[in-house]
């Protein structure tokens, strides 16, 4: 019962009004007095757990704790930006390292000419297309100043310096080298990348200099970054079932998997060996952490912390057993906002955790309060469309609305995700070789994919050997697929000896002068087993198929 000077109250009514002294919690007075249906529910509710307080006190301690108080996060933002900075570190660094092969005048797909293809199709609607910074110049060395400003931006972020501008600055800074990469900046994570980097604006304090004790982060950028991680990991399970893939639906996808990704580790040879029962087994678990934990990060927190942990682990095995680059990163810092100051603070050295949790709460001036909400609305109804897309197809939304889509699309603010939906079976690899004469072929080795049989698969991950990644994309198809152009501008550029591009190579069997013959094969590659790896010493063996694509003769 509620006392107060207008009467006697009970039930959720009493409830309601107590909440509507606190700040911020008068809607649900509001709601209870004009929406009678609400009002009925909640009454009903109330006395449900009214009559049967002992059941409901258990399940409380259960899912809440002994601590009933709302949790802060001003730890878990202080890990999640720590994360963040990491990974734009590593997708900075990494891209920098290869852009003059990949992108640069003499690499495989130089931008400059990319951005005056698009300007001369489409005017001044380009830039819209293609927000890039590079647009200002498109030159190799302003492609340097953007990779190496990103890479010092990243360094300061993680020292704490000038979050939330710098947080910017990244997000711009990465759209404009993804929007120039073409192929070789296609990948998810990219997307991941620049999604949770547009949402960790809002979600980071805007200061300059290093200091303790900032205020809890806005809970609708919380709510969003999420809502991400749930599309995230919630899609990736969906697109296994709804590909069709037998592999997926039988659970025996892992049985091919670790043989057939991109770049394994050590320990993915050791994995390919497990029993078949335990293949089905770590698929059936996959796709209870993909399916079930998301979900259960709408729920209180000891089963939003139990999903997070969930998924973590999942990244771990993940990052053990092949390299995917700065993707199990990210995904664990997305996971860091499932976690409570409660939770950081017994895991953080007493120090560090005291500056940021004992933080006296400033109040925000009205409009900083209203900007991650005008942030939110679009890319909420965007991102719930781009779920319901997945089972019910193209949808047809007003034409305000698809503007709209249309404008967050351009800016890769809201993506779909879902690694491997159609399980590899065979492996491929191409095989690069030269010639000067027609009949003595020498193999061009590549630095990190699977090429010599005798050199074990290692970890490389955050970095990304995009050109090596997307080999293993062109082995799928054709050289003359749509998607796999950039190959014979490949061949091209070793046959023109571009120093940029040989760099991107671990041997070049041609170190005087460029072959006059190129010629591509394609070969089925696969783990050895105990016996083989004894006997020859070798990680893989490999037979060959057939050619890839025709042999090609340099012209000076």
């Amino acid at each position: 019962m509620l006392i107060e000077d207008g009467g006697k109250f009970r039930g959720a009514e009493a409830v309601f009004r107590t909440l509507n002294r606190a700040p911020g919690r008068g809607l649900w007075l509001k709601a209870y007095r004009k929406l009678p249906p609400f009002a009925w529910s909640a009454e009903f509710f109330y006395g449900q757990v009214a009559s049967h307080r002992v059941f409901y006190s258990r399940l409380t301690d259960i899912f809440w704790g002994p601590a009933l108080t709302p949790g802060t996060h001003r730890l878990s933002r202080w890990v999640f930006l720590r994360l963040t900075a990491l990974a734009y570190f590593a997708a900075f660094a990494s891209f920098w390292s290869q852009s003059a092969g990949l992108v640069g005048q003499n690499g495989i797909l130089p931008f400059a000419g990319f951005l005056d293809a698009v300007h001369q199709r489409f005017g001044a609607e380009a830039y819209r297309l293609i927000p890039t910074v590079l647009w200002l110049s498109p030159t190799d060395s302003a492609l340097n100043l953007v990779c190496g400003a990103g890479t010092a931006l990243s360094a300061l972020l993680l020292f704490d310096i000038a979050p939330g501008p710098i947080l910017l600055a990244l997000w711009a800074l990465y759209l404009s080298i993804v929007d120039i990469g073409g192929a070789f900046m296609s990948f998810q994570w990219d997307m991941l990348l620049i999604e949770t980097g547009f949402l960790a604006i809002f979600f980071a304090p805007w200061r300059f200099l290093p200091r303790g004790r900032d205020g809890e982060p806005p809970v609708v950028a919380l709510w969003l970054l999420r809502l991400l991680l749930f599309r995230l990991m919630f899609e990736s399970g969906c697109v296994k079932l709804l590909s069709g893939d037998s592999t997926w639906r039988d659970l025996t996808a892992l049985c091919y998997h670790y043989e057939t990704q991109p770049l394994p580790t050590v320990l993915g040879w050791w994995a390919n060996l497990l029993p078949r029962p335990v293949q089905y087994f770590s698929a059936g678990a996959m796709f209870s952490i993909e399916l079930g934990a998301p979900w259960l990060i709408f729920l209180p927190r000891r089963a939003r912390m139990l999903g997070g942990l969930a998924i973590v682990l999942l990244m771990t095995l993940i990052a053990l057993t092949g390299n995917y680059c700065f993707f199990n990163l990210l995904t664990v810092a997305l996971c860091a906002t499932l976690f409570d100051d409660g939770f950081w603070g017994r895991l953080m050295p007493g120090r560090l955790s005291r500056e940021n949790q004992a933080a006296p709460e400033k109040p925000r001036r009205p409009w900083r309060k209203a900007i991650p909400w005008l942030a939110a609305s679009p890319l909420l109804a965007a991102g719930l469309l781009q779920v319901a897309g997945l089972f019910a197809g193209q949808l047809s939304v007003p034409g305000w609305v698809g503007a709209g889509f249309e404008a967050v699309e351009s800016l890769r603010l809201v993506n779909s995700y879902g690694l491997f939906a159609v399980m590899t079976r065979p492996r491929y690899e191409i095989s690069i070789e030269g010639s000067d004469d027609g009949r003595d072929w020498r193999e061009y080795s590549f630095r990190y994919k699977p090429g010599d049989l005798a050199r074990r698969p290692g970890w490389i991950a955050p970095f990304q050997p995009r050109l090596d990644w997307q080999m293993w994309f062109a082995a799928l198809g054709s050289y003359n697929d749509g998607s796999n152009r950039w190959f014979l501008n490949l061949l091209s550029r070793i046959m023109e000896g571009k120093p940029e591009v040989l760099a991107l190579l671990d041997k070049n069997p041609f170190p005087d002068a460029p072959p006059t013959f190129l010629r591509a094969g394609l070969y089925e590659y696969k783990f050895t087993d105990w016996a083989e790896r004894r006997a020859t010493g070798n990680w893989w063996k490999r037979e060959y198929k057939r050619p890839y694509c025709p042999v090609l003769r340099r012209r000076n």
